[in-house]
């Protein structure tokens, strides 16, 4: 989905803030996005250097957004790094530089929900992370650039509610218990269920039985490598 450069609308006393992280080597960027975030309504749990201070610094608290800067001075590797914060239950928005093409790439097919650009205005940069606080994927021209650029990139672009429902319904329960798991309506998991074959087959990788959306799933890293065969019965 896409998103408006609009300011973000403010927490409001009955909804909790948006809880953000910050991974960034230069400190006055840290400086700056935390602050840019707590001027926005929402609260930064921490802000580190690297991706592995920032988990440790968490302590086991979940973000609902981690910002992440691809290019770190520690030497750490981009899928690495992704991966990393993805451990703790987070969305991923990559905020880098917009020449870093490859870079991007990589973090979004290690499954980041979006790029923005450091050049953009803080209130893009915000709602950015409003809209990946939601489970949105940003398809903006940075998403588009980096996709364009590698025709073997050919992914889902999932958002993290619909990864939810995919990983619980290729795995094998019924769309009623993925709904009950996930506190949701049977009709929204549904809804969700479409919109996820909708984006397979805009990839050019229709799933349209449940066990293409199993194969979607562990070609994606949504699930392990499983026996495809195993879930035909439970089709």
């Amino acid at each position: 989905m896409s998103y408006a450069a609009t300011d973000p609308a403010p927490s409001t006393p009955t909804s909790a803030p948006v809880r953000v992280g910050i991974v960034d080597d230069h400190e006055s960027v840290r400086l700056g996005l935390q602050a840019a975030c707590e001027n926005a309504g929402y609260e930064v749990l921490f802000a580190a250097a690297t991706a592995q201070a920032l988990v440790d610094g968490l302590a086991g608290r979940k973000c609902d957004v981690i910002v992440l800067d691809l290019s770190l001075g520690d030497g750490s590797l981009v899928t690495d790094n992704v991966h990393l914060v993805q451990s703790t239950g987070s969305a991923v928005l990559v905020h880098s530089i917009a020449d870093r093409v490859a870079s991007v790439r990589e973090a979004l097919a290690a499954g980041a929900a979006g790029v923005i650009p450091k050049s953009s205005p803080t209130t893009t940069v915000m709602a950015a992370v409003a809209s990946v606080a939601r489970g949105d994927v940003l398809n903006n021209l940075e998403w588009a650039t980096a996709i364009d650029a590698d025709r073997d990139f050919a992914k889902a672009q999932l958002g993290r509610r619909e990864r939810d429902v995919l990983h619980l319904y290729a795995s094998g329960l019924p769309l009623k218990m993925v709904a009950m798991q996930l506190g949701i309506a049977h009709s929204t998991a549904r809804e969700y269920l479409d919109r996820i074959r909708v984006k397979y087959v805009e990839v050019g990788r229709p799933a349209p039985t449940k066990v293409d959306l199993l194969r979607r799933a562990v070609e994606d890293g949504i699930l392990p490598g499983l026996d495809v065969t195993e879930a035909d019965r439970g089709v």
